[in-house]
């Protein structure tokens, strides 16, 4: 069995002395490992990298088997070592798609979407809001959308302010105000194409996909945590929205 497809690298975990398994969101072959034979040397190690993207063979001799990659580096996204916030979106990203997408499924809406988020990673502007609603996107793909069309309570598309944790659908301020401190955030950038986000209303948006990922995607996948890198992305965003807050810039 062997195949050649393009794809992003999401991890590379040491394997023996001198190898590594390498985890690639694949064009048309969806998330897949591989052992790169040699993957712990100098001269590979930089190519196989978070996030950069490579030209992968994979080769074994049934298909249920773990099999080889041979690898070639087609564009390094390095440049993104240099951004701490980027960084953790990054390791984010490709932690969430270890933890979320199924083995070998071809998916190229979220290939797709993810290709363009890790590109504008390294772009190194406008990200945050691109990257909440990559999240949201992440659930719709995986059968967990939510509904921000219209009110759950009323069908009126005016003023969503809130979204119900019980529904994942939106509400409007009249009919969530008395049920305001259980209700969700709804940012209008979640809505409205090309709204520029403030700080909180990422946090807000991450907030809410955050819940939907925890108490409906985790459960359905053994109720494994949300890994923490997500956590970490959260709480760095977190930390800068309150230094521009307090004017430290």
């Amino acid at each position: 069995m062997e195949w050649r497809d393009e794809g992003v690298i999401l991890s590379a975990r040491r394997h023996g002395e001198t190898s590594v398994i390498l985890e690639v969101l694949t064009k048309t072959h969806g998330r897949h490992a591989g052992v790169v034979r040699g993957g712990a040397s100098r001269k590979l190690a930089p190519v196989l990298q978070p996030g950069n993207q490579v030209e992968v063979e994979w080769r074994a001799r049934l298909e249920e088997h773990l099999g080889g990659f041979h690898v070639e580096l087609l564009h390094s996204r390095s440049v993104i070592m240099g951004d701490r916030a980027a960084l953790a979106a990054l390791g984010s990203i490709c932690a969430l798609c270890g933890f979320a997408l199924p083995d070998r499924m071809a998916l190229p809406e979220i290939y797709g979407r993810t290709l363009d988020l890790v590109d504008a990673l390294e772009a190194g502007q406008g990200w945050h809001a691109e990257y909440a609603i990559w999240e949201l996107m992440l659930l719709e793909e995986l059968g967990y959308g939510l509904d921000l069309s219209s009110c759950a309570a009323t069908g009126t598309t005016q003023e969503l302010v809130y979204v119900s944790p019980k529904s994942g659908r939106a509400v409007c301020r009249s009919s969530g105000a008395a049920y305001a401190d259980r209700m969700l955030p709804l940012p209008v950038f979640l809505q409205l194409e090309g709204a520029e986000p403030a700080p909180e209303d990422i946090l807000d948006a991450l907030k809410t996909t955050g819940y939907f990922l925890e108490r409906w995607l985790a459960p359905a996948l053994g109720n494994r945590p949300l890994p923490e890198a997500r956590g970490r992305l959260v709480q760095l965003l977190a930390r800068k929205a309150k230094k521009a807050a307090a004017g430290e810039g």
